[in-house]
């Protein structure tokens, strides 16, 4: 039986994290991803996983992450973390397309391109609650970039220097750790972390930060004090 490619990107999803069980905050890290990889396509039709007992649960699953001072962040490159936007699930379609159509609604696709490589769409953008049309091409395609919601620089400097070269692919890569996002306002996040920066879209912050504590929990980085305490606070809200 041919299933499709975005039944097979579910299912290679959550397989992801069948096998990273083992690992501390499986069941919160399973059920944002679940609540993602099940809604219909499309930002604007996410459900929230920071419903209150989303957020409770986050609060239960920070307390399992250590809390330590930022490491040194030598040595740090993208290419730390794989090749930019490899085919880790082997659906035929790099990681970017694949978040591009799981992101944008009403998307085009190149021809000849088995509907992966994405020409145009809309995003209904989380980080700031606007509408943006997404175009590809050289002076176009950065209006909507994808944003790893843990930045690649802030996992380094936070633990993931002690993973493997292929757990930190995966995380790279990871769907839960993934969104199209505005580009100005990603540029603008940078590598900051909740402390630092939250999206201005004050909607969107809990789920921002419920999705931010599972994904440090699954890769077993850490949180500064500081981090911490940022993230409490809006969880604190949520409830």
């Amino acid at each position: 039986m041919k299933i499709s490619r975005f039944a097979a990107k579910s299912l290679a999803a959550a397989t992801a994290v069948l096998l990273a069980c083992s690992l501390a905050g499986c069941d919160v890290a399973a059920n944002a991803l679940e609540a993602i990889e099940s809604a219909p396509r499309g930002a604007a039709s996410y459900p929230a996983p920071a419903d209150p007992a989303a957020a409770g649960n986050a609060l239960n699953q920070l307390q399992t992450i250590p809390v330590k001072g930022r490491a040194p962040k030598t040595g740090y490159s993208r290419e730390e973390f794989g090749p930019a936007w490899a085919d880790v699930d082997r659906n035929g379609c790099d990681t970017r397309n694949d978040i591009l159509a799981r992101d944008l609604t009403g998307e085009t696709f190149k021809p000849g391109t088995n509907n992966c490589v994405v020409v145009t769409g809309t995003l209904a953008d989380r980080y700031t609650g606007t509408i943006i049309d997404f175009v590809r091409g050289q002076d176009t395609s950065s209006a909507v970039q994808i944003d790893h919601l843990v930045a690649l620089s802030d996992a380094w400097q936070k633990g993931a220097q002690q993973l493997t070269a292929e757990e930190r692919k995966d995380l790279a890569n990871d769907p839960l750790n993934l969104m199209a996002a505005d580009g100005p306002t990603n540029g603008a996040k940078g590598d900051k972390d909740a402390a630092t920066w939250l999206p201005p879209n004050r909607a969107f912050r809990c789920e921002y930060v419920v999705r931010q504590t599972a994904v440090k929990a699954k890769y077993k980085l850490w949180v500064t004090q500081a981090e911490h305490d940022a993230i409490t606070g809006v969880l604190n809200g949520c409830r």
